[in-house]
């Protein structure tokens, strides 16, 4: 039975990815690294700052102090957040369908994204009251596709619930691979959006959509029987 739903943001909510991707890049070549949009969305999407960086570091076998990585994720956010006040945009449907379902289960988001620009997201949106919770890239130890996103968002649900939440009560809402690997882990359920990836390449996900505009809570409802 569904009891809860969990968004992703970027990709999900909002098409920021793109300008993620931008961010990723003008910081990388100032360092003299290539990140193509290819690698970005097949093996970088979902990551958060931390781990995209790492991992950009690590296959080009270069050295990254911990002091070094948090001065590239601020030169990062530096780009990102005058760009997000000017370009940002929500996908279709999405504001409208979050209203929809926070009227009848609570509501939390499960970001690789920083706090501040999740709540810029969802504040641009109109809908940071449909949320009983936010875990962001701060929260956790280990971004997706480790599931500990999706668990501590359960947790933070259950204790606004007053009872403990179930994970496989929880439907996840993801645009990325590594998003659906996560909540899968995390013992939830998944609606894919194909916003960033095709429909083929997710067909871990229970149901597929192209959009959230016009989806009824009904059919998500259909995905728990």
């Amino acid at each position: 039975m569904l009891r809860a739903i969990i968004f992703d943001c970027d990709g999900v909510i909002a098409d920021t990815e793109p300008l993620h991707l931008a961010a990723f890049q003008r910081v990388l070549e100032e360092e003299g690294l290539i990140l193509s949009r290819e690698e970005y969305y097949e093996r970088f999407l979902a990551l958060d700052d931390r781990a995209c960086f790492t991992r950009v570091y690590e296959e080009n076998r270069r050295a990254l102090s911990s002091d070094g990585l948090a001065e590239l994720i601020a030169r990062k956010v530096g780009y990102m957040e005058p760009v997000m006040e000017e370009r940002l945009r929500l996908f279709p449907g999405s504001a409208e369908f979050i209203r929809e379902a926070s009227s009848i289960y609570p509501l939390a988001v499960a970001s690789g994204a920083l706090r501040r620009e999740v709540e810029l997201i969802l504040k641009h949106g109109g809908v940071r009251d449909c949320f009983e919770a936010i875990v962001s890239a701060e929260d956790v130890g280990k971004g997706k596709p480790d599931p500990e996103p999706f668990l501590l968002a359960r947790l933070l649900l259950s204790s606004a619930m007053g009872f403990d939440l179930e994970p496989e009560a929880c439907l996840v809402v993801e645009d990325s691979i590594h998003g659906i690997e996560a909540a899968r882990r995390a013992g939830m359920r998944v609606l894919a959006v194909t916003n960033s990836y095709p429909k083929e390449e997710l067909t871990l996900a229970d149901c597929i959509v192209d959009s959230l505009e016009g989806l009824s809570i009904g059919s998500l409802e259909s995905v728990f029987e």
